[in-house]
């Protein structure tokens, strides 16, 4: 199975990780915006990654691949009891949606345009994004990050833990810290050092040392 994307998507990273904990085989087709790769083209028609090709299949979205997967494999990533199943799906919508949306501006700007794009970033943008809407849904996830050993949906690790840990690794690579959120800290602490998070991080944290020289 092919998975185009970059690892500095978080959504690209949330299939990434998903594969790994999974343990399901997938090539990692690296592209960036706007790829013309025809392979990325022909399985994302609207252009935006991650998308995939599992033998001759073609999906994009990372919800949408991850749900597929998870029919298809059958790790028990996505509880089927309807109500895991529906927190599982919000938890997801909420990392996608809420805390990367709170977080998209400041990484965009500190870091796709001016390290990857060679383009000035509106830092002023950034900061904003950082003093405002960010500090506001990490005050929110902390007060609902689970105590102790425990995941989101209780004793096991889901998608719900997947999905919000992703994002988690832009804030760091934007600059962002944990400090006032020891919750949040703990928790991505934790799955970070996982193998499903620990390869992409350790390669995405050496190539922009390898960027900025």
């Amino acid at each position: 199975m092919k998975i185009y994307g970059s690892s500095f998507s978080p959504y690209a990273r949330k299939v990434i990780a998903y594969c790994i904990e999974a343990g399901i085989d997938h090539e990692l087709v690296s592209i960036g915006l706007g790829s013309p790769d025809p392979g990325f083209q022909a399985a994302s028609p609207l252009g935006k990654m991650p998308a995939m090709e599992d033998d001759g299949f073609t999906l994009a979205d990372s919800s949408a691949i991850i749900h597929y997967l998870e029919a298809r494999h059958r790790p028990g990533l996505i509880p089927q009891d309807p109500q895991g199943l529906g927190k599982a799906v919000w938890w997801d919508e909420v990392a996608d949606a809420e805390l990367f949306g709170a977080l998209q501006p400041a990484f965009f700007n500190r870091i796709v345009l001016p390290l990857f794009q060679r383009r000035e970033g509106d830092m002023a943008a950034a900061d904003r994004a950082m003093a405002g809407p960010v500090p506001k849904i990490l005050d929110w996830l902390e007060a609902h990050m689970p105590e102790g050993d425990g995941w989101l949906l209780g004793e096991r690790l889901t998608l719900a833990d997947i999905a919000i840990a992703s994002p988690l690794v832009n804030l760091r690579h934007a600059g962002g810290t944990l400090d006032a959120h020891p919750r949040i800290a703990a928790f991505a602490e934790r799955l970070h050092a996982r193998p499903c998070f620990a390869s992409s991080i350790a390669w995405e944290e050496r190539a922009l040392a390898k960027i900025r020289g």
